[in-house]
């Protein structure tokens, strides 16, 4: 059996990889997206937050 300090060790450990693994993911998509936006932007699409006249659509 594990000893207390061990239990709580590797359960620190394992909340910390999947932590890491969360925010190693969240980077990856974020250049995902913003290389597709930049696509999209470059296709002649554009980002309705982009707007100039104040309008809302």
């Amino acid at each position: 059996m594990l000893s207390h300090t061990a239990f709580v060790l590797l359960s620190y450990g394992a909340a910390a990889a999947v932590l890491g693994a969360v925010f190693v993911w969240l980077f990856i998509d974020r250049a995902a997206t913003m290389a597709e936006l930049d696509r999209l932007e470059q296709a002649g699409l554009k980002r309705r937050s982009a707007a100039t006249d104040g309008k809302d659509r």
